[in-house]
């Protein structure tokens, strides 16, 4: 009875306190809330799932560069001006323009006066030849029966002296005879005239392979001026890409060094070649430099005349490369989200470089090593 008036009495003073007994709860620590430009994401969200990080990487990339407007040029050491040899009638032009030529294929033919002439003096040649050789025979003959008659004390010396004198003469005469023959027989061969024979015409061939870039002749004209080239040939398997290089950036340039070539008329397209030569003055109108590159031109793609541009320089240095995709541009700045623990993010101002392909050179603001967002950036941006 006693118990049970206490147990009473107890619950009578609690109900006055208005309490009751309470259960202990152990409660968690609240996360840290995020500074200024930065994004933190709990590692139970789904968006982290969504955000995709790459490391940072220190490549080789273009610092300094020299381009300027380039043009194909046929190389001039391998483009040929066909003259005429001599003046007279061209009765046939074989090929066209833009027709490919072998080495010793015929262009054209002449019906020259000339050639006539040239068989006559030939011919005339090979008779002073003759005559020289006879003289000199006759002459040697003289100086014989007069070295006899001296032995046997019919004659004084000095007529022995006078006639090894004449030998000597006739000898000379005989060596200039056969020279003059011997040059009047290389012109025939030149002009691919045989001796002896009158009314022939003559066959110019192409001293090159090559396209037939210019033609200045017609069938039946007679051609008198020897100096004017009819017909202009190039070799394309190679060409050049000039180019007027200022001279504040001529120090860049270098023989021998690789270059790029962008054309018009290939868009997206890129030729590869090298420096072969760089001009010895400035011109005093535009202060540049010409500066050539050789390059390689399988299937005659590159035609005299196109235009494009040429990077004659590329400069590099070890630059930090994100790709474009992790760079954000807005108002004139560039920045990327960086990661600097899981599901934490800070915005980061960066200064760009040159892109190439599609990474960016990283000037300042990042390091090598550094793990940025690249995929995910506009829903960071977005919180």
């Amino acid at each position: 009875m006693t118990r049970n008036i206490a147990l009473l009495t107890l619950f009578a003073l609690l109900a006055a306190c208005g309490k009751a007994p309470e259960a202990h709860v152990e409660k968690k620590p609240d996360a840290p809330a995020p500074k200024s430009g930065q994004v933190i994401i709990a590692p139970d969200s789904p968006q982290l799932a969504q955000i995709k990080t790459e490391l940072v990487a220190a490549v080789q990339v273009p610092v300094d560069t020299v381009s300027a407007p380039g043009k194909v040029e046929a190389n001039p050491n391998r483009t040929s001006h066909i003259a005429l040899p001599l003046t007279g009638r061209v009765t046939s032009v074989i090929p066209k323009i833009g027709d490919y030529v072998k080495q010793g294929q015929p262009l054209l033919t002449i019906e020259s006066s000339d050639a006539d002439a040239a068989v006559s003096a030939s011919q005339q040649a090979q008779s002073v030849v003759t005559q020289t050789k006879s003289a000199l025979a006759k002459a040697q003959m003289d100086l014989d029966r007069q070295k006899d008659l001296f032995e046997h004390g019919a004659i004084p010396q000095k007529e022995v002296l006078n006639g090894q004198a004449i030998v000597n003469q006739a000898q000379a005469g005989v060596e200039q005879a056969q020279a003059a023959f011997e040059q009047s027989k290389r012109r025939l061969q030149i002009l691919g005239i045989s001796p002896g024979s009158y009314g022939q015409r003559i066959t110019v061939r192409a001293p090159i392979a090559g396209k037939v870039l210019e033609m200045s002749v017609v069938n039946g004209e007679f051609r008198n001026d020897l100096s004017a080239p009819v017909m202009t040939i190039a070799d394309l398997s190679a060409v050049w890409i000039t180019s007027d290089v200022p001279e504040t950036s001529i120090r860049l340039v270098k023989p021998g060094e690789p270059v790029r070539i962008e054309l018009a008329a290939y868009p997206g397209a890129t030729f590869r070649g090298r420096v072969a030569l760089i001009g010895d003055i400035v011109d005093p109108d535009s202060r540049t430099v010409k500066v050539r590159a050789e390059m390689p031109n399988p299937g005659a793609r590159l035609k005299p005349d196109m235009f494009g541009n040429i990077q004659l320089s590329e400069q590099t240095e070890l630059r930090p490369t994100v790709p474009a995709a992790a760079v954000i541009s807005t108002e004139g700045r560039a920045y990327v989200w960086r990661e600097t623990a899981k599901g934490t993010f800070e915005k980061v101002t960066v200064t760009t470089g040159i892109q190439v392909a599609d990474r960016v050179a990283i000037l300042s603001g990042l390091n090598a090593g550094d793990r940025v967002v690249i995929d995910g950036v506009m829903l960071l941006s977005a919180n």
